[in-house]
């Protein structure tokens, strides 16, 4: 048990993707302007990140036993035929949300952190309840990485920042101070 704690803590905390691996930067900085958004995308990457970690297992496993050369198109396939399926699913449901999320709904099947997740459970040999538990922590840790972002751009946007430092560069600035934070999460739990 304490294993699944490390490796939900690890990928919430620990080991970003966002913003220790640098991976999903695009939705990161594209998607983060508010916070409702954020945290909708959030959850449909959420999504796709769990159906794909299962997913990888299950064809790490079952079928790719020994085509390990297939791995990547097949993650590939898995991750695109999924963020179809939540794009059709949000058109239906949320149209308005469909707007919003405008390009960066598709652009999910391109989010290099939905392929490192799969690549990083099978490489580390996750069980099916080990890559469930590394996909919420990933999930939610990319989530969190995205409001967190959302909330900092809504707060300077009723500050008075230079006009210089307004936009792109205020945003890079940002994404490094959080990087920078979250790095102080490997020394608060130790080297396990």
């Amino acid at each position: 048990m304490s294993d699944l704690v490390w490796i939900f803590i690890g990928a919430l905390l620990i080991n970003n993707f966002v913003l220790s691996y640098f991976l999903g930067l695009c939705p990161f900085l594209g998607v983060s302007g508010r916070i409702e958004t954020a945290v909708r995308l959030g959850l449909a990457t959420v999504f796709v990140m769990l159906i794909t970690a299962v997913c990888a297992w299950f064809l790490n496993t079952y079928i790719l036993v020994h085509a390990p050369y297939l791995r990547l198109i097949s993650f590939i396939v898995v991750i695109a035929s999924t963020v179809q399926f939540v794009e059709m699913a949000i058109k239906k449901l949320s149209p308005a949300l469909f707007r919003s999320l405008g390009i960066f709904l598709p652009l999910i099947t391109t989010n290099c952190a939905i392929l490192g997740l799969a690549i990083f459970a099978t490489n580390r040999n996750y069980g099916l309840l080990e890559s469930v538990v590394f996909a919420l922590g990933a999930g939610g840790g990319f989530m969190l990485a995205l409001v967190l972002m959302a909330g900092l751009r809504e707060e300077t946007e009723l500050s008075d920042v230079p006009a210089l430092m307004r936009g792109t560069a205020l945003n890079l600035i940002l994404a490094g101070i959080l990087s920078l934070a979250f790095m102080g999460f490997a020394g608060l739990f130790g080297s396990h």
